[in-house]
């Protein structure tokens, strides 16, 4: 069965039945079928590099604090900024897919991130260190953004599959640097310069795949006009279809959905990352158990990253997956309010489920427009929105374990977030386009 997504084209703008032409490259049937091959690879290769510039820093934090004599609250605000650069940064991928081409930007994300993990460990001070920092996090906000349009791009009729792909590599890199950071540091020598420097190898090896792709823009460009995506031809009263991709994301209600949920998802999992492990130890248990149960959630992630996109793509509404995914959220948030130690490794297997909405929003931006053009602004859209709408969370939830000297308010705060975390995301699962609304 296709993993192309089934929505319910006026019949104005339906495609003329046509056989599918192959993808589109400048040098014709010979390039894509080398671009079958590379782009998986490369897709993989970036989305294991996508995370570990961040759960690198937060497994030696307290280690780089102490050497670049950071303060307490300089060390927050460290934290803090992935998002912000993912806001800021994502919103300008569009303008950079139109002028290189979506696999030329990716390519020079990877080689952002390689530099600035590369630069990060021969910082002298705090400044120097944020710079470097935020070098890799602008590389990982622009290949955030532009992950799901080389997916619409080069394999519009596996959405599902390849969004899964990638998703469960996302998960993948998240998982290892968080766990393998400590202990590859300690066996180089205990020196966090080298123990952070060391994943700038694995963000160059995902250079690689995209440089024979950089010479594919014409292509890129005749998508991001407004082409149809999938190569299908429009009838001759489509027109409209095109002008309508060029509407303001701001206008579109499904846009503004997809941004919600997508902010959403974001606040739950900096939540978990942030927060899970010290909420286990204030309960009793034991650190090194504390940090194991933090993997189980991060974990959960891989196998089900690769499920739930294929599932998605084969209904025409994905509200019945949120719905039972921000459920799995609540029962989690439930039990870590009423017993956090009893039933600690339930509740965290219950919030790796939850935390799976992040490939389900990729999912969707994928499937909620008809063009390459649509996905590239929906995507940057609902990222850098959503992004913004995550920011105060983690640091909320600190505020009111400090003021209300427990954790029983901020578990009661991250539980009803699922409440319109379910809303927003039931809405932006309807069977409908960004082009359905002009």
């Amino acid at each position: 069965m296709s993993d192309e997504p089934k929505t319910l084209e006026p019949a104005a703008t339906r495609p003329v039945s046509t056989p599918e032409p192959p993808t589109p490259t400048p040098d014709g049937g010979r390039a894509a079928r080398w671009a079958l091959v590379l782009v998986p690879v490369g897709l993989v290769l970036a989305a294991l590099n996508l995370r570990p510039a961040i759960t690198s820093l937060g497994a030696l934090l307290e280690e780089v604090s102490a050497d670049l004599h950071m303060s307490g609250t300089v060390a927050g605000v460290l934290t803090s900024v992935p998002p912000l650069c993912f806001a800021a940064f994502g919103i300008t991928a569009p303008r950079l897919a139109r002028r290189f081409g979506p696999a030329a930007v990716v390519c020079a994300g990877m080689a952002a991130i390689c530099a600035g993990l590369l630069l990060r460990p021969f910082a002298t001070g705090t400044a120097a260190f944020l710079a470097a920092s935020a070098l890799a996090l602008m590389g990982i906000a622009v290949s955030n953004v532009l992950m799901p349009v080389i997916v619409k791009r080069y394999f519009p009729d596996r959405i599902g599959s390849m969004t899964g792909l990638y998703s469960m590599a996302l998960a993948l890199g998240t998982s290892l640097a968080a766990a393998l950071t400590v202990p590859m540091t300690d066996a180089l020598g205990g020196d966090w310069r080298i123990g952070l420097g060391v994943w700038g190898a694995l963000a160059a090896l995902a250079v690689l795949p995209w440089l024979p792709l950089l010479r594919d823009r014409t292509g890129a460009a005749r998508t991001e006009r407004g082409a149809p995506a999938s190569g299908s031809v429009p009838a001759s009263g489509s027109a409209p279809a095109a002008g309508a991709a060029a509407r303001p994301m701001v206008r579109s209600r499904t846009a503004w959905a997809l941004a919600c949920f997508f902010g959403l998802q974001a606040t739950g999992a900096y939540i978990t990352m942030g927060w899970m492990p010290q909420i286990f130890r204030d309960a009793g248990v034991p650190a090194s158990t504390a940090g194991v149960l933090l993997a189980v959630t991060m974990v959960m992630g891989v196998p089900l990253a690769f499920v739930i996109p294929r599932l998605a793509t084969r209904m025409r509404n994905q509200a019945p997956i949120v719905i039972a995914l921000g459920s799995c959220g609540l029962v989690g948030y439930t039990g870590l309010f009423l017993a956090p130690a009893g039933g600690a490794w339930a509740w965290a297997v219950l919030l790796g489920i939850s935390n799976c909405a992040f490939p389900l929003a990729l999912t969707m931006i994928g499937m909620r427009s008809r063009t390459g053009a649509g996905v590239v602004r929906l995507s940057a859209f609902a990222q850098s929105v959503g992004y913004l709408i995550s920011i105060p969370g983690p640091l909320l939830v600190g505020v009111l374990y400090q003021h209300s000297g427990g954790w029983g308010v901020p578990i009661a705060l991250m539980g009803g977030l699922m409440v319109p975390q379910m809303i927003v995301g039931s809405l932006a699962g309807r069977d409908r386009t960004i082009e359905d609304e002009s």
